[in-house]
């Protein structure tokens, strides 16, 4: 899916599980679990907005969107914020510098604006990417994906979702107290979906991120890895399968 300034109809989705839809400043929101990473989209523009927050949402996010620099600000911290700078009431640049000095959001410019200065000041107001409009939703996807890497790795190395505990810096893994012994696969594959326990990793994503970057073998050696994972952790809902979409974290509890 391309995303731009003028982009065309876009082809029928299936409805998101639960939504609202309101206009003006208010937050037009889609909701997966409530562990999904939290993602707030400023784009004044309501077809670009619409679109991006339903594949998101489709994607495990909990996508929100806003139309002003005011709704921007009047709503509480999420974890990525994707900001246009064209925005009706406000400069994104300032909008970017106002928002780093309130949150360690992750800020992602999306914008047709292309030239090397609007880079730099984005870039220097705070923005940790930015992406030139039309661009790839799978580019976008990737690009929130390895901001997240980043942002995390360098703020904790311990990542927790209920009672699991990973921790990628010596490698080791607790669930309900009980240290789980694992293969340096088993804890590749469990990190990548505890990166982001809310969202749903598909199996390619996986294969790519443990293996290879350009996995070609059968994909059952994932299957086998998984069923070996949910043995250990002795409990078969800490990884959930979502049908012809792939894996994701349950609740562990």
């Amino acid at each position: 899916m391309a995303v731009g300034p003028r982009p065309g109809p876009e082809p029928e989705q299936p409805e998101p599980r639960s939504g609202q839809i309101r206009r003006g400043h208010s937050v037009e929101r889609v909701t997966e679990p409530s562990s999904a990473v939290r993602v707030l989209v400023v784009e004044d523009d309501s077809g670009i907005a619409d679109s991006l927050v339903r594949g998101l949402a489709r994607s495990g996010y909990e996508a929100a969107s806003v139309g002003t620099a005011a709704g921007a600000l009047d709503v509480e911290p999420h974890d990525v914020v994707l900001l246009d700078l064209g925005l009706p009431d406000g400069d994104g640049t300032e909008l970017c510098a106002a928002l780093r000095t309130r949150s360690d959001a992750a800020i992602l410019v999306i914008t047709a604006r292309g030239e090397e200065p609007d880079r730099v000041a984005a870039l220097d107001a705070g923005a940790d990417d930015y992406i030139v409009k039309p661009f790839g939703f799978a580019e976008l996807q990737a690009r929130i994906r390895a901001v997240l890497r980043r942002t995390r790795l360098a703020d904790n190395h311990v990542l927790k979702h209920g009672s699991l505990t990973v921790d990628t810096r010596v490698r080791s893994v607790t669930f309900k107290d009980r240290d789980i012994t694992l293969t340096p696969t088993e804890f590749d594959i469990l990190e990548c979906l505890a990166t982001d326990p809310g969202r749903v990793v598909s199996r390619q994503e996986v294969l790519e991120r443990v293996w290879n970057t350009h996995w070609y073998g059968p994909t059952r050696v994932l299957d086998v890895h998984i069923a070996a994972l949910r043995r250990k952790l002795d409990d078969p809902s800490v990884i959930v399968t979502i049908y012809a979409r792939g894996f994701r974290l349950g609740d562990c509890a």
